[in-house]
Protein backbone atom coordinates (compact mmCIF):
# COMPACT_ATOMS: atom_id res chain seq x y z
CA UNK A 1 0.00 0.00 0.00
CA UNK A 2 0.98 3.67 -0.65
CA UNK A 3 1.73 5.26 1.79
CA UNK A 4 3.21 8.46 0.47
CA UNK A 5 2.00 11.94 2.01
CA UNK A 6 -1.07 12.90 0.24
CA UNK A 7 -2.02 16.21 -0.51
CA UNK A 8 -4.96 16.45 1.70
CA UNK A 9 -2.55 15.24 4.29
CA UNK A 10 -0.77 18.54 4.45
CA UNK A 11 -4.05 20.45 4.12
CA UNK A 12 -5.18 18.30 7.20
CA UNK A 13 -1.93 19.34 9.14
CA UNK A 14 -2.39 22.92 8.53
CA UNK A 15 -6.22 23.43 8.21
CA UNK A 16 -7.02 25.14 5.11
CA UNK A 17 -8.67 23.24 1.73
CA UNK A 18 -6.89 21.26 -0.19
CA UNK A 19 -7.40 23.80 -2.77
CA UNK A 20 -5.37 26.37 -0.77
CA UNK A 21 -2.45 23.64 -0.18
CA UNK A 22 -2.61 22.91 -3.93
CA UNK A 23 -2.30 26.56 -4.53
CA UNK A 24 0.88 27.58 -2.28
CA UNK A 25 2.65 24.70 -3.86
CA UNK A 26 2.21 25.60 -7.65
CA UNK A 27 2.98 29.18 -6.71
CA UNK A 28 0.09 30.63 -7.58
CA UNK A 29 -1.69 33.65 -6.10
CA UNK A 30 -4.62 33.69 -3.91
CA UNK A 31 -3.40 32.47 -0.14
CA UNK A 32 -1.89 34.85 2.51
CA UNK A 33 1.66 35.07 3.33
CA UNK A 34 1.61 33.12 6.54
CA UNK A 35 -0.55 30.19 4.74
CA UNK A 36 1.99 29.79 2.43
CA UNK A 37 4.52 29.51 5.34
CA UNK A 38 2.26 27.07 7.43
CA UNK A 39 2.03 25.08 4.21
CA UNK A 40 5.41 24.56 3.44
CA UNK A 41 6.76 23.99 6.82
CA UNK A 42 4.00 21.53 7.11
CA UNK A 43 4.90 19.85 3.79
CA UNK A 44 8.25 19.52 4.51
CA UNK A 45 7.56 18.11 8.04
CA UNK A 46 5.60 15.55 6.13
CA UNK A 47 7.33 14.86 3.74
CA UNK A 48 5.36 15.48 0.72
CA UNK A 49 6.47 14.92 -2.73
CA UNK A 50 4.10 16.17 -5.49
CA UNK A 51 3.01 12.84 -7.51
CA UNK A 52 4.55 13.58 -11.57
CA UNK A 53 2.14 11.83 -13.15
CA UNK A 54 -0.98 13.89 -11.70
CA UNK A 55 0.37 16.86 -12.08
CA UNK A 56 1.18 16.14 -15.60
CA UNK A 57 -2.04 15.12 -15.98
CA UNK A 58 -3.55 18.01 -14.33
CA UNK A 59 -1.96 20.61 -16.69
CA UNK A 60 -3.67 18.80 -19.36
CA UNK A 61 -6.07 20.73 -20.81
CA UNK A 62 -9.90 19.73 -20.74
CA UNK A 63 -11.44 22.26 -22.50
CA UNK A 64 -14.53 22.47 -20.19
CA UNK A 65 -16.87 25.13 -18.91
CA UNK A 66 -18.75 24.21 -15.97
CA UNK A 67 -22.25 26.46 -16.06
CA UNK A 68 -24.46 26.32 -12.81
CA UNK A 69 -27.88 27.01 -13.67
CA UNK A 70 -31.73 26.76 -12.03
CA UNK A 71 -33.38 23.99 -13.49
CA UNK A 72 -37.23 25.42 -12.46
CA UNK A 73 -36.24 28.98 -14.90
CA UNK A 74 -37.20 28.56 -18.41
CA UNK A 75 -34.67 31.40 -18.88
CA UNK A 76 -31.68 30.13 -17.87
CA UNK A 77 -32.49 27.02 -20.37
CA UNK A 78 -32.51 29.09 -22.74
CA UNK A 79 -29.32 30.96 -21.59
CA UNK A 80 -27.68 27.40 -21.72
CA UNK A 81 -28.91 26.48 -25.50
CA UNK A 82 -27.20 29.92 -26.01
CA UNK A 83 -23.87 29.12 -24.12
CA UNK A 84 -23.32 25.43 -25.24
CA UNK A 85 -23.54 26.99 -29.39
CA UNK A 86 -20.78 29.79 -28.43
CA UNK A 87 -18.94 27.37 -26.84
CA UNK A 88 -18.93 24.64 -29.66
CA UNK A 89 -17.75 27.08 -31.81
CA UNK A 90 -14.40 27.56 -29.54
CA UNK A 91 -14.13 24.23 -29.19
CA UNK A 92 -14.87 23.86 -25.58
CA UNK A 93 -17.52 21.36 -23.47
CA UNK A 94 -20.17 22.59 -21.35
CA UNK A 95 -20.77 20.40 -17.93
CA UNK A 96 -24.19 21.19 -16.53
CA UNK A 97 -24.64 21.27 -12.57
CA UNK A 98 -28.42 22.13 -11.43
CA UNK A 99 -29.83 24.34 -8.66
CA UNK A 100 -32.94 22.24 -7.22
CA UNK A 101 -35.42 22.77 -4.06
CA UNK A 102 -32.54 20.27 -2.99
CA UNK A 103 -29.78 21.19 -4.13
CA UNK A 104 -28.17 24.71 -3.42
CA UNK A 105 -25.68 26.77 -5.26
CA UNK A 106 -22.50 25.09 -2.82
CA UNK A 107 -23.15 21.68 -3.81
CA UNK A 108 -23.46 22.82 -7.79
CA UNK A 109 -20.68 24.54 -7.88
CA UNK A 110 -18.37 21.78 -6.03
CA UNK A 111 -19.80 19.17 -8.43
CA UNK A 112 -18.17 21.41 -11.59
CA UNK A 113 -14.69 21.82 -9.12
CA UNK A 114 -15.23 17.71 -9.05
CA UNK A 115 -15.46 17.86 -12.90
CA UNK A 116 -12.08 19.94 -12.67
CA UNK A 117 -13.86 22.31 -15.11
CA UNK A 118 -11.40 25.21 -16.17
CA UNK A 119 -13.59 27.71 -15.82
CA UNK A 120 -17.50 28.05 -14.29
CA UNK A 121 -20.40 30.49 -15.54
CA UNK A 122 -22.55 31.00 -12.92
CA UNK A 123 -26.38 31.67 -13.93
CA UNK A 124 -27.77 34.46 -11.53
CA UNK A 125 -25.85 33.10 -8.34
CA UNK A 126 -26.97 34.34 -5.30
CA UNK A 127 -24.16 33.47 -3.14
CA UNK A 128 -22.16 36.45 -1.48
CA UNK A 129 -19.46 38.84 -3.68
CA UNK A 130 -17.15 37.54 -1.01
CA UNK A 131 -17.35 33.73 -1.60
CA UNK A 132 -17.58 34.16 -5.99
CA UNK A 133 -14.25 36.16 -5.37
CA UNK A 134 -12.68 33.05 -3.36
CA UNK A 135 -13.76 30.63 -5.87
CA UNK A 136 -12.26 33.03 -8.20
CA UNK A 137 -8.81 32.44 -6.94
CA UNK A 138 -9.32 28.79 -7.92
CA UNK A 139 -10.98 28.89 -11.28
CA UNK A 140 -12.14 31.96 -13.96
CA UNK A 141 -15.51 32.80 -12.63
CA UNK A 142 -18.19 34.46 -14.98
CA UNK A 143 -21.66 35.67 -12.83
CA UNK A 144 -24.29 36.45 -15.51
CA UNK A 145 -27.21 38.44 -14.64
CA UNK A 146 -25.93 40.15 -11.47
CA UNK A 147 -23.81 42.98 -10.30
CA UNK A 148 -20.55 41.42 -8.33
CA UNK A 149 -18.54 43.64 -6.53
CA UNK A 150 -15.24 41.61 -6.27
CA UNK A 151 -12.48 42.45 -9.22
CA UNK A 152 -11.41 38.75 -9.12
CA UNK A 153 -15.18 38.19 -10.88
CA UNK A 154 -16.21 38.45 -14.41
CA UNK A 155 -19.51 39.87 -14.54
CA UNK A 156 -22.18 40.10 -17.63
CA UNK A 157 -25.44 41.39 -16.51
CA UNK A 158 -28.69 43.44 -18.14
CA UNK A 159 -28.89 47.03 -16.85
CA UNK A 160 -31.88 45.67 -14.75
CA UNK A 161 -32.92 49.22 -13.77
CA UNK A 162 -33.34 50.31 -17.22
CA UNK A 163 -35.54 47.21 -17.87
CA UNK A 164 -37.64 48.10 -14.86
CA UNK A 165 -37.77 51.79 -15.76
CA UNK A 166 -38.83 50.62 -19.56
CA UNK A 167 -41.57 48.38 -18.05
CA UNK A 168 -42.89 51.39 -15.25
CA UNK A 169 -42.88 53.55 -18.78
CA UNK A 170 -44.86 51.20 -20.89
CA UNK A 171 -47.58 51.36 -18.28
CA UNK A 172 -47.32 55.20 -17.32
CA UNK A 173 -48.19 56.22 -21.27
CA UNK A 174 -50.63 53.59 -21.53
CA UNK A 175 -52.48 56.03 -18.13
CA UNK A 176 -51.56 53.57 -15.36
CA UNK A 177 -50.63 55.63 -11.83
CA UNK A 178 -50.88 52.68 -8.92
CA UNK A 179 -48.57 50.32 -10.53
CA UNK A 180 -47.24 47.31 -8.05
CA UNK A 181 -44.11 45.44 -8.08
CA UNK A 182 -44.21 41.64 -7.55
CA UNK A 183 -40.61 40.87 -5.70
CA UNK A 184 -38.58 37.93 -6.06
CA UNK A 185 -37.72 37.76 -2.69
CA UNK A 186 -33.92 37.38 -1.41
CA UNK A 187 -31.13 37.47 -3.65
CA UNK A 188 -28.79 40.22 -6.14
CA UNK A 189 -30.88 39.19 -9.03
CA UNK A 190 -34.32 40.80 -7.04
CA UNK A 191 -32.58 43.19 -5.14
CA UNK A 192 -31.25 44.80 -8.63
CA UNK A 193 -34.95 44.85 -10.09
CA UNK A 194 -36.58 45.94 -6.60
CA UNK A 195 -34.46 48.74 -6.60
CA UNK A 196 -35.54 50.12 -10.23
CA UNK A 197 -38.81 49.78 -9.93
CA UNK A 198 -38.41 52.31 -6.84
CA UNK A 199 -36.19 54.71 -8.53
CA UNK A 200 -38.51 54.76 -11.76
CA UNK A 201 -41.63 55.26 -10.23
CA UNK A 202 -40.05 58.56 -8.13
CA UNK A 203 -38.84 59.61 -11.47
CA UNK A 204 -42.58 59.19 -12.85
CA UNK A 205 -43.67 61.11 -9.97
CA UNK A 206 -45.38 58.30 -8.50
CA UNK A 207 -43.52 57.84 -5.17
CA UNK A 208 -46.92 57.88 -3.05
CA UNK A 209 -47.81 55.00 -5.13
CA UNK A 210 -45.03 52.63 -5.00
CA UNK A 211 -46.29 48.75 -3.74
CA UNK A 212 -43.84 45.97 -3.22
CA UNK A 213 -45.53 42.37 -3.00
CA UNK A 214 -43.53 39.31 -1.48
CA UNK A 215 -42.70 36.94 -4.26
CA UNK A 216 -40.04 34.49 -4.53
CA UNK A 217 -39.38 34.02 -8.42
CA UNK A 218 -41.60 31.28 -8.81
CA UNK A 219 -44.96 30.19 -10.58
CA UNK A 220 -46.27 29.27 -6.81
CA UNK A 221 -44.53 32.58 -5.64
CA UNK A 222 -47.16 34.36 -8.51
CA UNK A 223 -50.25 32.73 -7.35
CA UNK A 224 -50.15 33.78 -3.89
CA UNK A 225 -49.62 36.62 -4.95
CA UNK A 226 -52.58 36.70 -7.08
CA UNK A 227 -55.05 34.82 -4.67
CA UNK A 228 -54.63 38.23 -2.60
CA UNK A 229 -54.96 40.57 -5.04
CA UNK A 230 -58.28 39.23 -6.38
CA UNK A 231 -59.79 39.15 -2.84
CA UNK A 232 -58.32 42.60 -2.57
CA UNK A 233 -60.75 45.79 -2.66
CA UNK A 234 -58.66 48.22 -3.73
CA UNK A 235 -56.25 46.62 -6.08
CA UNK A 236 -53.28 48.33 -8.08
CA UNK A 237 -54.55 48.47 -11.90
CA UNK A 238 -51.12 47.15 -13.20
CA UNK A 239 -48.41 44.96 -11.66
CA UNK A 240 -44.43 44.56 -12.84
CA UNK A 241 -43.34 40.92 -11.75
CA UNK A 242 -39.53 40.46 -11.17
CA UNK A 243 -39.69 37.20 -13.31
CA UNK A 244 -41.82 35.88 -16.04
CA UNK A 245 -42.55 32.93 -13.65
CA UNK A 246 -43.73 35.12 -11.04
CA UNK A 247 -46.06 36.91 -13.79
CA UNK A 248 -47.16 33.53 -15.24
CA UNK A 249 -48.63 32.34 -11.59
CA UNK A 250 -50.01 35.95 -11.48
CA UNK A 251 -51.92 35.26 -14.83
CA UNK A 252 -53.09 32.03 -13.83
CA UNK A 253 -54.58 33.49 -10.46
CA UNK A 254 -56.32 35.99 -12.00
CA UNK A 255 -57.49 33.79 -14.93
CA UNK A 256 -58.66 31.23 -12.55
CA UNK A 257 -60.90 34.14 -10.51
CA UNK A 258 -62.49 34.94 -14.01
CA UNK A 259 -60.55 38.00 -14.21
CA UNK A 260 -59.19 38.77 -17.25
CA UNK A 261 -55.69 40.18 -18.18
CA UNK A 262 -55.52 42.55 -19.40
CA UNK A 263 -58.77 43.85 -18.98
CA UNK A 264 -58.71 43.88 -15.23
CA UNK A 265 -54.89 44.23 -14.33
CA UNK A 266 -51.99 44.94 -17.02
CA UNK A 267 -49.02 42.30 -16.07
CA UNK A 268 -45.35 42.82 -17.26
CA UNK A 269 -42.51 40.22 -16.77
CA UNK A 270 -39.14 40.17 -16.75
CA UNK A 271 -36.78 37.76 -19.23
CA UNK A 272 -39.13 37.50 -22.04
CA UNK A 273 -38.73 33.74 -21.84
CA UNK A 274 -40.41 31.18 -23.76
CA UNK A 275 -43.30 30.74 -21.59
CA UNK A 276 -43.99 34.62 -22.64
CA UNK A 277 -44.06 33.86 -25.97
CA UNK A 278 -47.18 31.63 -26.19
CA UNK A 279 -49.99 32.55 -27.61
CA UNK A 280 -52.52 31.44 -24.74
CA UNK A 281 -49.81 33.87 -22.38
CA UNK A 282 -48.68 36.52 -25.03
CA UNK A 283 -46.75 38.33 -22.10
CA UNK A 284 -45.61 41.40 -22.50
CA UNK A 285 -41.81 41.48 -20.81
CA UNK A 286 -38.35 42.80 -20.54
CA UNK A 287 -35.71 40.98 -23.42
CA UNK A 288 -32.57 40.42 -22.11
CA UNK A 289 -30.78 39.13 -25.31
CA UNK A 290 -29.74 35.97 -24.31
CA UNK A 291 -28.06 35.53 -27.49
CA UNK A 292 -25.20 38.38 -26.41
CA UNK A 293 -25.33 37.33 -22.74
CA UNK A 294 -24.30 34.00 -23.51
CA UNK A 295 -21.64 35.12 -26.52
CA UNK A 296 -19.87 37.70 -23.90
CA UNK A 297 -19.78 35.27 -20.89
CA UNK A 298 -18.02 32.51 -22.99
CA UNK A 299 -15.71 34.84 -24.49
CA UNK A 300 -14.92 36.31 -20.94
CA UNK A 301 -14.03 32.61 -20.13
CA UNK A 302 -11.56 31.93 -22.81
CA UNK A 303 -10.10 34.85 -22.53
CA UNK A 304 -8.96 33.91 -19.39
CA UNK A 305 -7.65 30.48 -20.48
CA UNK A 306 -6.28 30.70 -23.66
CA UNK A 307 -4.86 34.49 -23.81
CA UNK A 308 -3.65 34.77 -19.89
CA UNK A 309 -6.06 37.86 -19.61
CA UNK A 310 -6.23 39.54 -16.00
CA UNK A 311 -8.10 42.73 -15.92
CA UNK A 312 -11.71 42.27 -14.88
CA UNK A 313 -14.33 42.17 -17.67
CA UNK A 314 -17.81 43.48 -16.80
CA UNK A 315 -19.81 43.49 -20.14
CA UNK A 316 -23.49 45.98 -19.31
CA UNK A 317 -26.12 44.91 -21.87
CA UNK A 318 -29.19 47.33 -22.50
CA UNK A 319 -32.28 45.22 -22.05
CA UNK A 320 -35.78 46.33 -24.19
CA UNK A 321 -39.00 46.00 -23.46
CA UNK A 322 -41.10 42.92 -25.90
CA UNK A 323 -44.70 44.42 -25.58
CA UNK A 324 -47.46 41.76 -26.44
CA UNK A 325 -51.42 41.19 -25.12
CA UNK A 326 -50.67 41.07 -21.09
CA UNK A 327 -50.98 45.49 -20.90
CA UNK A 328 -53.86 48.04 -21.92
CA UNK A 329 -54.61 51.12 -20.57
CA UNK A 330 -56.28 50.51 -16.95
CA UNK A 331 -60.15 50.10 -16.50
Amino acid sequence: MDQRPRLDDVAARVGVSTASVSLVLRGAPGPSAETRRRVLEAAAELGYRADRTASMLARRRRHLLGVMLDIRNPFHAELVEEIQAEADGVGYEVVLSTLTRHRDEARAVEALLDFRCEAVLLLGPDVADGRLGELAVQVPVVAIGRRVGDDRVDVVRSADHLGVAEAVTHLTDLGHRRIAFLDGGRGAVAAARRRGYRDAMRRAGLQDEISILPGDHTEEGGIRAGRLLVAAADRPTAVVASNDRLAVGLMDAFVRAGLPVPEAMSIVGYDDSTLARLAHIDLTSINQDAPAQARFAVRAAVQRLDEGREQRLEMVLDPHLVVRGSTAAPP
